[in-house]
């Protein structure tokens, strides 16, 4: 097999060397290493790594980088460890993203394994842990959703599912998104008239509910149907659910064309309307397949330095979705690379079909299929098809890539365009990468939180986003400048704790804070940062409000020394209409933008981003508040005790009203315990 091709599952080092796997490398001479920024770092950072390379054995195994601040550069897994450190420390022409890895450099950290699987298994489940800057990373990472359609009952439910697989059933999945989810659920309602309520709902039903009226459930749980004839329908759906799908229509048609022959017309209706829910769901499906009866097909598109991977679900000959991923990769590593680091850390925390096709040639696709299906109970094969229907579909898939990171490309763009307008009539010197905004919500004062939004050059970035309860009791209920100065002293207090300012930040023109009473404080050192990384930092400010709001942020930001971020003040318009805005800069007078100002319309979304978020934030935590059993505030009761006290009560009133005597004779409650529930309710008596 070739060594020429660079892989995250070879024994090659990231920048390409080859290297004898049966002899260990020679350091002896110095490292003649290609570099554009101090050479000094770099020779300081291979002595550390020579260091290290002296005592490592030659068996397999799973290192990690880490810099002086003791945060993970790289993780890496090696079929020699011995062989694969050394070869960071020879020094032949590293590239610029390996020498800056090695510059930093000041510690690292080894784990030794029995086979290379194995090391790739961990390799994987640390990357995506740790989150090394180095390391192709994931930047979605969510579960996938699935349905369900479970055993444990007498009559059978079906509902979507994600995370562990701990209830008794059957498994259809995974589906691209929700969205999916939910369209073929309520198809398989219709089709199936199948329940999809809890259980304990269920069980204390009279009389059908709704959705026995309106055709979407046959009513098992006041035997509007027998439950044989509704097992028979759960069948039905485990078939069609499992590819059978024709079959499932053809009987469906026969029962049809029989109640039609004997005149029960709506009882035909039913199945023809059944048949078209059927239809429905393997009409948006979009593309099918003949041959591939379970795949998942990986496709990766590179333009303008950036990566996108277009993942195709096919299960049951079905076709169940996509999704597009982003990876955050160096622009000098290859297709190749990306495309096995990604697929790896993919399959982490879930399992793999029988089928894993891509797009670009993995040099150790055994080593991955060997790993996959070391945690399945089938063999797994990794495949890049050259011809007929495998090839077409990951030929599809490509082409979804490429108009999806097309798209990501176009609107990066005018986003970009978008912050530099932004910049511009704020009179920033720059466009600012990262755009922070604060509202508050609350009901005259109560459940009162604070919700940040972030957005940058690809758009709003949820998973900076944050909520701040409010907790100042000396606040006075509605006091929204006091709410304010609270969110912004904890936000960049925080933040100046886990992100202070470097001197990188000062060489290249961004001011420092005062380092003092509680000031950021400024690093003593330069560090190499990552010019593509998101900034920690904003670079700008927009508060939802006037003046007073703008002067209450001003005045908590200077109070812990932060005098450098721009702050905005953004002002309803009279009647609170869109587009009457009144913008307040500190040494600036209010000014207006123009009317149809493209820049107006972006901080109206920006805005009203914030606002959707707090309130939403707010009314979740008013709900929570609102269903909250006050036994949850006493200490010592836990789940159990809680449910043996309102079986054997009823309610929480009838706890509250009951003597002490009667509490210590529930069942599963001693006298310690009745006493505390005793004394919670009559501490003020």
């Amino acid at each position: 097999m070739s060594r020429a091709t660079r892989s995250a599952f070879d024994d090659v080092p990231p920048d390409g060397f080859d290297e004898d796997e049966n002899e260990a490398p020679s350091l002896d001479e110095a490292p003649e290493i290609d570099f554009d920024f101090e050479p000094g770092a770099v020779q300081a950072g291979t002595e550390i790594i020579r260091r290290f390379w002296t005592t490592l054995p030659t068996s397999p195994g799973v290192y990690r980088m880490f810099d002086h601040k003791g945060d993970v550069l790289y993780v890496g897994k090696a079929k020699n460890l011995k062989n694969r450190v050394g070869s960071y420390a020879r020094g032949q022409a590293h590239s610029n993203r390996i020498a800056r890895m090695i510059a930093q450099t000041a510690a690292m950290e080894f784990v030794t394994t029995a086979t290379e699987t194995e090391a790739l298994l961990l390799e994987a489940n640390l990357i995506k842990q740790l989150k090394p800057r180095f390391n192709v990373l994931m930047r979605d990472d969510k579960s996938f959703p699935y349905i369900l359609l479970t055993s444990d009952g007498p009559a059978p439910q079906v509902v979507k599912h994600r995370g562990a697989r701990r209830r008794k059933g059957n498994y259809y999945g995974p589906f691209a998104n929700v969205w999916a989810v939910n369209r073929t659920v309520n198809a398989l309602q219709r089709a199936f008239l199948l329940r999809t309520c809890s259980d304990s709902y269920y069980e204390n039903r009279t009389r059908p509910c709704l959705l026995y009226q309106i055709k979407r459930c046959s009513g098992p749980c006041t035997g509007e149907i027998a439950l044989e004839d509704y097992t028979g329908l759960a069948d039905n759906a485990r078939a069609f659910l499992s590819g059978k799908s024709n079959a499932v229509k053809d009987r469906m048609r026969e029962e049809m064309q029989a109640a039609s022959e004997n005149l029960e017309f709506e009882r035909a209706a039913r199945f023809r309307d059944r048949i078209a829910a059927l239809s429905a769901i393997q009409g948006t499906q979009g593309v099918n397949t003949q041959g591939v009866e379970e795949a998942d097909v990986f496709a990766l598109d590179e333009q303008a330095g950036q990566f996108c991977i277009e993942v195709f679900f096919f299960r049951n000959f079905q076709n169940w979705g996509n999704r597009a991923y982003f990876p955050k990769a160096d622009r000098s590593m290859s297709a190749d690379e990306v495309l096995a680091s990604f697929i790896s850390q993919f399959y982490d925390d879930k399992p793999a079909p029988r089928l894993v096709l891509v797009s670009h040639t993995i040099e150790d696709a055994e080593l991955m299929a060997a790993a996959l299906s070391s945690r399945v109970e089938h063999r797994v094969e990794v495949h890049r098809p050259q011809r007929g229907e495998r090839k077409n579909l990951v030929d599809y898939a490509q082409r979804n890539a490429k108009e999806a990171l097309g798209r990501r490309l176009a609107d990066t763009a005018s986003q970009g365009k978008l912050l530099t307008a932004l910049g511009q009539a704020f009179g920033l010197d720059k466009p600012p990468r990262r755009v922070e905004v604060y509202d508050n919500s609350h009901i005259s004062g109560t459940a009162a939180v604070g919700g940040m939004i972030v957005a940058g050059p690809t758009g709003f970035m949820k998973t900076h986003y944050r909520t701040f309860n409010i907790k100042s009791e000396e606040l006075s209920p509605g006091d929204d400048f006091g709410m304010m100065r609270e969110v912004l002293t904890r936000r960049f207090k925080r933040l100046a704790k886990e992100a202070p300012r470097t001197a990188r930040e000062a060489e290249v023109g961004e001011p420092q804070a005062a380092a003092e009473d509680g000031a950021v404080p400024a690093a003593t050192e330069a560090v190499f940062e990552d010019p593509d990384a998101f900034p920690a930092w904003p670079d700008l400010v927009l508060i939802d409000g006037g003046a007073g709001q703008l002067e209450a942020a001003r005045a908590s930001l200077a109070e812990i020394g932060v005098i450098d971020v721009p702050l905005v003040g953004i002002a309803k318009g009279r009647d609170r209409d869109a587009g009457r805005e009144t913008f307040f800069v500190p040494g600036r007078s209010p000014f207006k933008l123009p009317p149809r100002d493209p820049v107006l319309y972006f901080v109206q979304r920006l805005r009203d981003e914030a606002h959707r978020f707090a309130i939403g934030t707010h009314r979740a935590r008013r709900k929570r508040e609102m269903t909250k059993n006050p036994l949850d505030e006493i200490a010592g009761i836990g789940p159990t005790r809680k449910r043996a006290l309102l079986h054997h009560f009823g309610t929480v009133k009838a706890i509250q009203r009951a003597a002490l005597e009667d509490l210590a004779k529930a069942p599963g409650v001693n006298a310690a315990t009745a006493r505390a529930v005793y004394d919670f309710f009559h501490a003020n008596a």
